[in-house]
């Protein structure tokens, strides 16, 4: 058994998610620079996050408090044109930031957002987000979201066999 238990916590340390192709090299950088930075202030960041919509947070965190954030990446201008959805996250969290890499163009993104710049190996902020408070309800309701995402996703990486839902 305990033989067992150690091939077990091995197999833990040696866990990586794996890629899911819908990301740019960029904003995989930028995604990392933003999550490394969240952790640092205590955040606990959950990455490529489907809401209740059905729309998808490229980087949703958690705080020891409960408050909700939800960064969206940008990598260039074409895509924050094209980008339509990013208002509607304002219903998930309390605060909603942009993320950029330090060459796009920063008038361009909306003042009404927070604001970092990010690289693969950190992130700073520029601009805090407004505070604008969300339900209890809906905190509840995105705050159960998140844990049992987190949980499914480590379950699926430690044995990608189990069929978890």
């Amino acid at each position: 058994m305990s033989t067992r238990g150690h091939e077990q916590r091995e197999s833990w340390q040696d866990l990586s998610l794996p890629e899911d192709g819908r990301q740019s090299a960029r904003a995989l950088d930028v995604q990392r620079g933003v999550c490394r930075h969240l952790m640092g202030l205590g955040l606990a960041p959950l990455t490529e996050f489907t809401l209740a919509t059905g729309r998808r947070a490229d980087v949703i965190a958690l705080g020891s408090a409960g408050e909700i954030l939800i960064i969206e990446i940008k990598t260039s201008l074409a895509d924050l044109r094209a980008d339509n959805k990013w208002p509607e996250y304002h219903d998930f969290c309390d605060r909603l930031f942009f993320a950029v890499p330090d060459d796009f163009p920063m008038g361009e993104l909306p003042s009404e957002t927070g604001l970092l710049i990010a690289d693969r190996y950190g992130a700073e902020m520029l601009r805090d987000a407004p505070l604008d408070k969300i339900a209890a309800a809906r905190r509840k309701a995105v705050t159960l979201r998140i844990a049992r995402a987190g949980s499914l996703r480590l379950s699926r990486l430690a044995d990608p066999d189990a069929g978890l839902g």
